[in-house]
């Protein structure tokens, strides 16, 4: 996570240091991301970089649950099961969004890439409170990987999430 030194940053210069992250691992893995092209790309000194940051894996991380926390809508955060149709249109809706957001090549370099380079979840993790909440998580979040991992099949894992809430929920 980012230093308190880059937090008390102005906003703007916040934001060119994202943007010049996001630059960086949108087109580098992390294993091949390098701390010479960020800082130029953001306009600060190697120096600075260390200062908010611990090390590119730090900064990486940043950004990730950065991103996530901007395309996550409040509104999917509930406190009770949805229907299989509710959970579909949630997915497809956050799938368009994704798709059009600056986060897409990220988002693709991670589940490619980048997560299993990480010893431990770039975000913290959701805390389901039965074993049905927990089946619809995992079902979702591994469809939507699938679907920005492997774009030409998205309508398919989409489908076949349908199918699968629909005779998970039909029990409860």
């Amino acid at each position: 996570m980012p230093s308190q030194t880059f937090e008390n940053l102005p906003q703007s210069k916040q934001a060119l240091v994202r943007q010049a992250l996001l630059e960086e691992f949108s087109n580098h893995d992390l294993a091949d991301a390098q701390v010479a092209r960020i800082v130029k790309n953001a306009q600060i000194a190697r120096g600075a970089f260390y200062r908010y940051f611990t090390d590119l894996t730090a900064a990486y991380r940043y950004l990730y649950q950065f991103a996530m926390n901007d395309l996550h809508d409040d509104s999917i955060r509930t406190h009770r099961l949805l229907t299989a149709e509710e959970y579909v249109a949630q997915v497809t809706a956050f799938l368009e969004q994704v798709t059009a957001s600056p986060y897409y090549e990220l988002i693709q370099r991670h589940y490619a890439v980048n997560e299993a380079l990480l010893h431990t979840q770039a975000v913290p993790r959701l805390r389901p409170t039965s074993a049905t909440e927990w089946a619809v998580m995992v079902l979702v979040h591994e469809t939507i990987k699938e679907a920005l991992w492997q774009p030409q099949d998205s309508s398919q894992a989409v489908q076949r999430l349908a199918a699968a809430l629909t005779a998970l929920l039909a029990r409860r």
